[in-house]
């Protein structure tokens, strides 16, 4: 693992900043082990993590995915859980579906839910929230909207969040995409996270942006650092 790495970054300036396009050429070129490597993005912002003010959270739609299938569940009833069925929803439920999770059934990645159902699964708080699983409004994943919020989930949404460190860190493609799409997903990233600085973040917002495969080095970004 170790000879692999040092000779994909001959001829790498691990010191430099990119410019995207850049940047994704040389990861490709880059990402040569048996398996599809996910590419992914690390900002480091300049915020304040403990102000609630200064917390980034959201969602944003890759224009062209993240090549990750996802097993997707709705907690729902009535019509809507046709509805979550006919949109692509992978398990839906009500009352039943709440009950299996409380049981340690978790057979999905993404989990979306009404806001009438919210009330019985918020109890499963200590189930699911360890596991980043618990619906969020914010995250566009308590909704009755179930068809709107199951498409775009299964087309590439994804959800972000800084960590405690305001680093927030996202999938935004595989290495095999064509490099016209993975830098168009890397660019709506990078303008959806400048888009939501905080107005009370003071000081240089966006640091630094590195891009990078599973198994590759990470490669700097160049942006318009914002003051």
């Amino acid at each position: 693992m170790g000879k692999r790495l040092n000779n994909v970054k001959k001829g790498i300036d691990l010191l430099k900043e990119y410019k995207i396009e850049e940047a994704v050429a040389i990861l490709k070129k880059s990402a040569n082990t048996k398996f599809d490597e996910t590419v992914e993005l690390h900002f480091k912002l300049g915020i304040d993590p403990k102000q609630a003010d200064q917390m980034i959270r959201g969602t944003m739609s890759l224009p062209h995915g993240t090549g990750k299938k996802i097993r997707l569940a709705v907690v729902c009833k009535g019509e809507k859980m046709l509805e979550a069925k006919n949109a692509g929803a992978d398990i839906v439920g009500g009352q039943e579906l709440i009950d299996e999770i409380a049981l340690g059934k978790m057979d999905f990645d993404v989990l979306v839910a009404t806001p009438d159902l919210m009330k019985d699964l918020a109890k499963l708080g200590k189930v699911l929230g360890p596991k980043g699983l618990m619906p969020n409004p914010k995250s566009g994943t308590v909704t009755f909207e179930v068809e709107r919020a199951v498409k775009e989930l299964k087309a590439g949404r994804i959800e972000y969040k800084n960590d405690p460190q305001g680093i927030v860190h996202l999938i935004c493609g595989k290495a095999a995409f064509p490099e016209n799409n993975l830098a168009e997903n890397v660019k709506t990233a990078v303008e959806t996270l400048t888009k939501n600085k905080p107005s009370s973040s003071k000081g240089i917002y966006m640091q630094s942006v590195t891009l990078s495969s599973t198994m590759g080095p990470g490669l700097k970004i160049f942006t318009e650092k914002q003051i």
